[in-house]
């Protein structure tokens, strides 16, 4: 039997990410998905017009009854308040872990609020395979970390993994440079990059989809380092799409 993914996050309605965008990588991957929702938003491409929390003995519910299953890994992705962190830290079962910290959303509003992202450091982060920041999100933590918010990325990694994160993957999709997005994964006392070029496309959800991808791969029994190299590809595959107007 092939070991499920369980996909914890928030509904979107536009489609574009959160709880649709992870089932809909696994469905391309042709993996099984079981899902537990933490939120339910109103959004578009540029705004978020409304956010409901699901209540966290609901969330604790579904991943329960998910975990009766054959569960091969988890990913995290919208949590927005310590409640919730509290529901999924208290239930999920022990697999490999992958959150994306769904920190705000692409329109700029902010998608967990200062004691939730408190307890995701404090409860959640010791439990995780992999964290996959971004750099502005990398940013955030670091401040949240008591660094300062340009603080070097090494030294914000180095108090992650020092907290338990498992590794970290630093996406590098808001970085500098023009032609080139380089991901670099802090894991077993190295730092692997993965270099792509970067496509003058905007798409959403690359960064649920990304995760998510790992988890499957995770949960079909890569290495971790393999797990990010071929989520890497299946990404790179959807933007050279995009760029040839396949969607």
């Amino acid at each position: 039997m092939t070991a499920t993914v369980l996909f914890i996050g928030g509904m979107d309605s536009s489609g574009g990410a959160g709880i649709l965008r992870d089932t809909a990588t696994a469905a391309e991957l042709a993996h099984p998905a079981r899902v537990a929702v933490t939120a339910v938003t109103a959004q578009s491409d540029t705004r978020v017009g409304a956010v409901h929390p699901v209540p966290p003995e609901v969330v604790a519910d579904q991943i329960a009854i998910a975990a009766e299953g054959a569960l091969g890994a988890v990913k995290i992705g919208m949590l927005g308040n310590r409640a919730t962190v509290e529901a999924v830290t208290r239930t999920s079962p022990d697999l490999p872990m992958v959150l994306d910290p769904v920190l705000a959303s692409s329109s700029g509003r902010d998608l967990i609020d200062a004691e939730g992202l408190a307890a995701l450091l404090d409860l959640l982060l010791p439990r995780l395979t992999l964290l996959t920041p971004n750099l502005p999100e990398l940013a955030r933590l670091a401040t949240a970390l008591g660094h300062a918010p340009d603080a070097p990325e090494a030294e914000v990694v180095a108090t992650l993994l020092a907290r338990g994160c498992g590794a970290v993957l630093v996406k590098g999709g808001h970085g500098e440079d023009p032609e080139i997005s380089e991901d670099r994964l802090y894991h077993a006392g190295r730092v692997q990059p993965f270099r792509a070029s970067r496509h003058r496309v905007h798409l959403r959800g690359t960064g649920c989809q990304l995760a998510s991808a790992i988890a499957v791969h995770l949960a079909r029994g890569a290495s971790l380092p393999d797990s990010v190299a071929q989520a890497k590809e299946m990404l790179t595959r959807r933007f050279a799409r995009a760029v040839a107007g396949q969607g």
